[in-house]
């Protein structure tokens, strides 16, 4: 099992930064590949962005496109998400997960993810 523990998270006027960081601990040599989800307030847990831990090939939802980049530093067993040009509608809690059996066709799927974090709260005010 791995643990994992973000932070991060915080209040931002809309069009402002965060980064988000995802430090994993535990069996990390399992990690093949982590990735970020977020909740809004009564909504679905939504994919936002997957990495693979040994290549780097780098997955986007349609709400990150353009605007949140996801990297990793295997050194440090760390995930991030650099989140630029913030939206009301990017409130929500943000979670960080990681698979041991990764898949390039069912990244975005919730299921996929073995081990969760706690979530850390971003809200965007207008």
């Amino acid at each position: 099992q791995v643990q994992l523990v973000e932070s991060g998270g915080g209040l931002v006027q809309a069009g402002g930064s965060l980064r988000l960081s995802c430090a994993a601990s535990g069996r990390t040599s399992n990690i093949a590949a982590a990735g970020w989800f977020r909740q809004g307030l009564g909504k679905e847990r939504d994919f936002v962005a997957a990495i693979t831990w040994g290549g780097g090939a780098i997955y986007h939802g349609d709400s990150a496109k353009g605007r949140f980049t996801i990297s990793r530093d295997n050194a440090r067993n760390t995930v991030y998400l650099q989140m630029n040009s913030l939206k009301p509608e990017d409130t929500a809690v943000y979670y960080c997960a990681v698979s041991r059996a990764f898949s390039g066709t069912y990244y975005y799927m919730p299921g996929l993810y073995d081990d969760w974090g706690q979530g850390t709260q971003v809200t965007v005010s207008s």
